[in-house]
């Protein structure tokens, strides 16, 4: 499928969404993976479709596959695991973010710790300050470096964090330049992670070391728990 086939199928599937609705791939409970919050029990709500088409995406699956749920149904089922943290992923949540913001600020009012996962893309502005961001900056690599919205970045908050995926020696120099222009380790917590199988850990390690950057490495502890391409986990 193109890009433009695949921008116009996914405005399809969201008009398509009635208002108070959201399209969701799935709503589970598993080990946070990634971030400061890694290894803590979260109950994860995966929405549907994304704009942006990352070489090395690890969940094409929720392009389009979803199921429509109101916001009032989807509060009830994430409430009822009883887990303190939950994080709102996708896909890119914030392309519903008329349902997806509501929801989070509900979450927030029921005493739940959130985070959102965001590709970077999509004005944060909105977004409840007690949700804590998790903001993907697009390498180079990616093939979507073009679309990261930059004016997110001084918008950030002390409990946000930035995330760079990298999948090369180049997205590294990219990560380390934008780190230190935008002096994010003096703002906001900075993970740095390999695009699993594709970049040796120990590199990566030894050029984090070598930068003299405060910025933590990351693993993506699930794929080392299940199989990479376990859904649910």
């Amino acid at each position: 499928m193109s890009v433009p086939q695949a921008a116009a199928h996914r405005l399809a599937l969201l008009s398509a969404v009635p208002a108070g609705d959201l399209l969701v791939h799935e709503v589970y409970r598993s080990l946070q993976g990634e971030s400061t919050f890694a290894g803590l029990p979260c109950v994860f709500v995966r929405t549907t479709t994304c704009s942006l088409r990352c070489k090395w995406c690890d969940t094409p699956h929720a392009f389009t596959q979803g199921t429509k749920i109101s916001r009032a149904a989807l509060l009830a089922q994430v409430l009822a695991f009883d887990c303190p943290l939950v994080e709102i992923t996708g896909g890119e949540p914030l392309e519903q973010a008329a349902e997806v913001l509501p929801l989070m600020a509900a979450l927030c009012d029921a005493g739940k710790t959130v985070l959102i996962e965001t590709a970077g893309a999509h004005d944060i502005a909105g977004i409840d300050p007690r949700v804590r961001i998790i903001l993907d900056v697009k390498c180079p690599d990616s093939g979507e470096s073009a679309r990261n919205r930059w004016e997110n970045l001084p918008l950030l908050k002390p409990t946000d964090e930035v995330k760079f995926v990298i999948a090369s020696r180049g997205d590294w120099e990219f990560a380390a330049e934008t780190i230190r222009a935008h002096r994010l380790a003096e703002r906001v917590a900075v993970l740095v992670g390999a695009v699993f199988g594709q970049v040796e850990l120990k590199d990566l390690a030894e050029w984090v070391l070598a930068s003299g950057l405060n910025v933590r490495m990351q693993l993506q502890m699930h794929k080392f728990v299940w199989h990479p391409q376990a859904r649910g986990v």
